[in-house]
């Protein structure tokens, strides 16, 4: 057994693939997602990357060839098998790709499963059109399938080493949320700007061992003023306001721990507050209180998303509510969706999806009043037991005012 807390059995996964393949009449599957990369390679791939595994031994990477040799040292896989494509004769990405598939083919014809879908991710990683059709070209006797259901299904439940990951990428954001306070407390607010506290952030995070502010939406994402409360603002990359008195302040952090991503947001009021703010920032803490009582085993997005805004509705904000309360985690490049590709509108989260043990999410809740200049955000992974869900980031929930 081993006894490393964040142990994660790699050729274990590879060989689940293969097993899911043979199921699905697959020969050779073809991975280009960034989530693909992570849950296979174990290894940070920000270059265009492809993982061609086949119906049995060990997969090869293909990756920019500046970056192969990093990779290949971080990965469990040998030199042998991350490979670098360049834009050289006989060594672009289609032709070693196409070649290697081959070889696994052994000339004859064949399946080859390839992630080609949609994504409201903008760095998804999906084949692209002139990518399936160069190699449907220079694989004539192959036939190209869909197949990205295969790792989805595999990766929604996540193993232990994967989930201490996670604990320990929130314990990361939660350093940086105290340097944070450390900073604007007792009126030191004053001094910075949305874009320093981010700085301030994120030393406290890399003092902690966090390797990346990993979000795709700018970073860590700072708001403060009357741009917390903009409708649906899921993305508030940080800008030269300085903060100000009498205003709302919102600290939305991304740590990396091994690919495993935390994501923690803490909101404030840089005195003075009024009762008017006051009253919406109670909403907000007694509606995130409740979603996480909430979740647990057996039900779905829709269902509690139909508890929450009903509650919304008792209390009077409902106007101000995004209404939704999640999003999906796995390992980088995997934070959108919810389950599998098996809703009624096609790539998206189902949301009637079931939530199962050892299912992780992101519990996600926008609040947001732009006519009176103020909104709030909370977001953090938590893991789906059976009577609960247990939280990453334990930075305490609160609306905390700030003198």
């Amino acid at each position: 057994m081993n006894n490393d807390l964040y142990f994660i059995d790699f050729p274990g996964r590879i060989q689940a693939i293969q097993s899911e393949m043979a199921k699905d009449g697959v020969d050779v599957y073809l991975g280009s997602r960034l989530r693909t990369l992570s849950w296979t390679t174990d290894a940070f791939c920000p270059w265009r990357s492809y993982i061609v595994i086949p119906s049995e031994g060990l997969p090869t990477v293909f990756t920019f060839v500046i970056d192969a040799a990093r990779i290949a040292d971080e990965s469990w896989l040998d030199f042998d098998h991350v490979l670098g494509f360049a834009p050289m004769g006989g060594q672009d990405q289609i032709t070693v790709i196409s070649d290697l598939i081959k070889k696994y083919l052994k000339g004859k014809k064949g399946v080859v499963g390839v992630e080609a879908g949609m994504s409201n991710y903008l760095p998804e990683g999906n084949l692209t059109h002139f990518e399936y059709l160069a190699l449907e070209s220079a694989l004539p006797d192959a036939k190209l399938v869909n197949a990205l259901d295969i790792i989805d299904r595999l990766a929604v439940i996540k193993d232990e080493g994967t989930i201490n990951r996670f604990r320990k990428a929130g314990q990361m954001a939660d350093a940086g949320h105290v340097a944070v306070f450390n900073a604007i407390q007792n009126g030191g607010f004053r001094k910075y700007t949305e874009t320093e506290i981010a700085g301030i952030a994120a030393l406290g995070m890399r003092a902690g061992g966090s390797v990346w502010e990993w979000s795709f939406t700018g970073g860590n994402e700072i708001a403060s003023g009357y741009r917390t409360g903009l409708m649906g603002g899921a993305c508030t990359p940080p800008t030269g306001r300085k903060l100000q008195a009498g205003e709302p302040l919102m600290v939305d952090l991304h740590s990396m721990f091994k690919l495993a991503l935390g994501d923690h947001t803490h909101n404030y009021l840089l005195a003075p507050a009024t009762p008017r703010q006051r009253w919406h920032a109670q909403n907000f803490v007694d509606l995130v209180s409740l979603c996480l009582e909430t979740y647990k085993a057996g039900i779905s997005p829709s269902s509690l998303a139909d508890e929450m805004l009903i509650f919304c509705e008792e209390r009077g904000f409902a106007e101000y509510m995004v209404p939704g309360f999640e999003h999906g985690i796995g390992m980088l490049g995997d934070e959108w969706r919810i389950g599998r590709n098996d809703g009624p509108f096609p790539y998206w989260t189902n949301p009637d999806h079931i939530y199962e043990p050892n299912e992780m999410l992101i519990c996600a809740i926008q609040y947001a009043c732009p006519e009176e200049e103020i909104g709030f955000r909370y977001e953090n992974a938590i893991l789906i037991i059976e009577e609960g869900c247990e939280i990453m980031s334990k930075y305490p929930l609160a609306v905390e005012e700030i003198e």
